[in-house]
């Protein structure tokens, strides 16, 4: 169903200037002498079937008995060819005496309604007051008040542009901060910085130091064996073993019969070191 009809019915409710109508099996065979008879479609819904034109179309008489006739008529007014047609819509009531009432134009075999100079101006100037209006309100998110002070302006506190509550055609703009923004890491980034640590710690692992303790009597002794990783110098057949024990005294804080019990920590250090025995002397030769 084309715009504008239903059932072949005009729809009176509607605004013919938001009205187009088109039929594509015209279109490429547009012309200045068959650009009427596609303008007098019964699917267009801006030609009136009580018109002239339908009456001579019917009797099959040249066009130019319109001008002998009175009443409702259309007439090819311009023509800029292949693409601009320009349609009048009058009312004829003598020969030389004729009231213009719409104009149609057709571009690339579309039609439209051109819009009358009262439908401009009430647009525009609609246009206009909404503007102004909008105007207004952003102007007066600005404006204080105080008893003590009087009206002044404050455009320091307001940090959106355009949030009137008439603005709603464009979201509100917020002001951009001087401090720039770090960008989120890709995932090539984070994938290849975690193969870079496995990498890492796979050449450089770290040093396992087993650690055991037992408690005997309220004294507490801690073992802590440390070998040597490289290999090739535990081959050398020379090991040195270095005992060391720290003593160490904490007072608890718990008080248990009135008096205050001692702690001691004896801390033992079992290293074992690879030495190599000292270069032989070689006598001097006078």
């Amino acid at each position: 169903m084309l715009p504008g009809r239903i059932g072949g019915m005009h729809l009176a409710n509607e605004n013919p200037l938001g009205l187009s109508w088109h039929d594509s099996a015209w279109i490429p065979l547009l012309s200045p002498s068959n650009i009427m008879d596609y303008f007098s479609e019964k699917s267009n819904p801006f030609f009136d079937r009580t018109c002239n034109n339908e009456v001579v179309k019917m009797q099959r008489l040249s066009m130019d008995q319109l001008q002998n006739m009175t009443g409702l008529e259309y007439i090819l007014l311009h023509v800029q060819d292949p693409i601009l047609y320009v349609i009048r819509k009058q009312q004829r009531h003598s020969p030389n005496h004729v009231i213009p009432l719409a104009d149609y134009y057709i571009i690339a075999g579309i039609v439209y309604q051109a819009p009358d100079l009262a439908s401009v101006l009430n647009s525009r100037l609609l246009s206009a007051v909404h503007h102004l209006q909008c105007s207004f309100e952003e102007t007066m998110m600005y404006s204080k008040y105080h008893p003590s002070k009087g009206y002044w302006w404050d455009f320091k506190t307001n940090k959106t542009v355009g949030a009137s509550p008439f603005n709603t055609s464009q979201p509100a703009i917020k002001e951009t901060s001087n401090t720039p923004k770090e960008e989120p890491s890709t995932l090539f980034q984070r994938q290849r910085v975690d193969m870079l640590l496995a990498e890492l710690v796979r050449q450089f692992p770290l040093p396992v130091t087993p650690a055991t303790s037992s408690q005997t009597n309220g004294v507490t002794v801690k073992t802590e064996n440390t070998n040597d990783k490289d290999k090739a110098l535990e081959n050398n057949g020379v090991n040195n073993i270095t005992i060391k024990q720290e003593p160490v005294d904490t007072i608890s804080s718990d008080m248990t019969n009135g008096s205050m019990q001692g702690h001691v920590e004896i801390k033992t250090e079992i290293k074992q070191e690879n030495m190599k025995p000292p270069p032989e002397k070689k006598p001097r030769n006078l």
